[in-house]
């Protein structure tokens, strides 16, 4: 029975062995590689590697790249990043870049910026040799067509396109904001310097000072750029971007706004004066109504004077007498002197 299980476990043993060497003989030409390279690795930590399921190959090409280049990183520090899920290739490639181009970047930051989803050989690469970016991005703004739109005091829309240079800032790489912000904040800089303007042409003359006055507001802070230099692109008066004369057609439109306008007010006056014009009638009806309610109250008043005594009856006659007198002048005198008369 004990021959039996001493047997078991030389049989345990031996498969242990056949495991052991075979990755031993799988990682010998990594080790000699390593080993004729001057970045020695222990055949153990290859072994190693294996059985956590990292690639030794990998670990082995970075830390050659390191110690040719004058870095050295230990494999366990490259094994860790790997099995975090990061880009060893692409760290060690940006630590390498960073250190001959004079820019501090240590093992650590590094990781940390691969983790967290940026692109850190790009960055290093963006440091040192900065990148324009459109403001605003390619078919997007006003109507889709890449450019801002923005109002001046005077009313006049501009159509605003601009170019930002920005370096990557490593120390801010990571809980920095992206592109995208340094988009958005420029073209709001923009937009409300010229809404400061007092007119159109005073941003038509001067596109460097809108730039500067946006530049200096400070708008990379708290992002992972640093913001070089803003450069208006291209600028035009919308709507009339075909136009030779720019000046003669928005003073050709404006002076039409101000025609239609004048005429509008002329003719509420015109209107105004109308109404006026019949009310007067109306009142002149109401008097003339007033008038001949009037003369209906002399018979009664020369009635009750002849029923008092204060009216003789030959007072009558000769007024009566008078009456017909100027009748018979004024048919004699014809139609026109009766007319006038009245």
């Amino acid at each position: 029975m004990m021959d039996k299980a001493v047997g078991i476990l030389f049989v345990i043993l031996g498969i242990i062995v056949l495991i052991v060497v075979g990755m031993i003989f799988q990682v010998i030409g990594i080790w000699l590689r390593a080993a004729v390279s001057s970045a020695k690795v222990s055949i153990w930590s290859l072994v190693g590697m294996k059985f956590r399921r990292v690639n030794p190959a990998l670990i082995v090409d970075a830390r050659i790249r390191l110690v040719k280049a004058g870095l050295s990183i230990s494999t366990d520090l490259l094994e860790g990043h790997f099995l975090a899920g990061g880009d060893v290739i692409n760290v060690v490639n940006a630590l390498i870049a960073a250190d001959k181009a004079g820019i501090r970047l240590d093992f650590k930051k590094a990781t940390a910026i691969d983790l967290a989803g940026r692109d850190v050989l790009e960055a290093v690469r963006t440091s040192v040799n900065p990148k324009v970016i459109d403001c605003p991005a390619a078919k997007t703004g006003s109507a889709g067509v890449g450019m801002l739109d923005a109002v001046a005091k005077d009313g006049i829309r501009l159509l605003v396109k601009a170019r930002v240079t920005v370096r990557a800032n490593i120390d801010r790489l990571v809980g920095g904001a992206n592109e995208e912000t340094i988009i958005a904040r420029v073209g709001q800089g923009i937009v409300s310097s010229i809404g400061s303007c007092p007119t159109y042409k005073h941003v038509l003359e001067n596109p460097d000072q809108i730039s500067a006055k946006v530049l200096a507001s400070g708008l990379d802070s708290q992002t992972g750029f640093e913001i070089v230099s803003i450069d208006i692109a291209d600028i035009s008066v919308a709507g009339v971007s075909d136009v030779a004369n720019v000046g003669a057609q928005l003073e050709t439109e404006r002076a039409n706004a101000d025609k239609q306008m004048r005429q509008a007010e002329a003719e509420g006056r015109r209107a105004m004066a109308v109404a006026l014009e019949q009310e007067m009638r109306a009142k002149v009806q109401e008097m003339q109504a007033k008038v001949v309610e009037a003369k209906a109250e002399v018979p009664k008043a020369m009635a009750q004077a002849l029923r008092e005594g204060k009216l003789g009856v030959m007072d009558y006659y000769r007024l009566q007498n008078i009456e017909s007198d100027t009748d018979m002048r004024r048919s004699i005198a014809g139609p026109a002197s009766a007319e006038g008369d009245k």
